[in-house]
């Protein structure tokens, strides 16, 4: 990422993230109702999807932008990379 703001965004999001994930393992140890356990995964799930969603934002508007050297086309290596990406997110 580019900007410390950004930096400290993300990080704060990937804290909240851990809880819930750690939140999850609590439930799990306490065996607790399996509702409980289908919120808190649901949470999770929400959270790691925003925050993917941030960061593709930030490549799209970064990495994917015009070519310098060639205005007007799209970089294929970066495009092919988040293809990637999003396949195996998506799997």
């Amino acid at each position: 990422m580019h900007a410390d703001k950004d930096k400290d965004k993300l990080l704060a999001r990937v804290r909240r993230i851990k809880g819930q994930v750690e939140a999850i393992e609590r439930a799990l140890i306490a065996e607790a109702e399996s509702e409980k356990i289908l919120h808190a995964i649901a949470a999770a799930r929400g959270g790691i999807s925003g925050l993917m969603g941030e960061v593709v934002e930030h490549h799209v508007r970064h990495h994917l932008a015009d070519d310098p050297d060639h205005p007007g086309v799209l970089r294929p290596q970066a495009q092919q990379a988040l293809i990637d990406i999003f396949n195996s997110y998506i799997k």
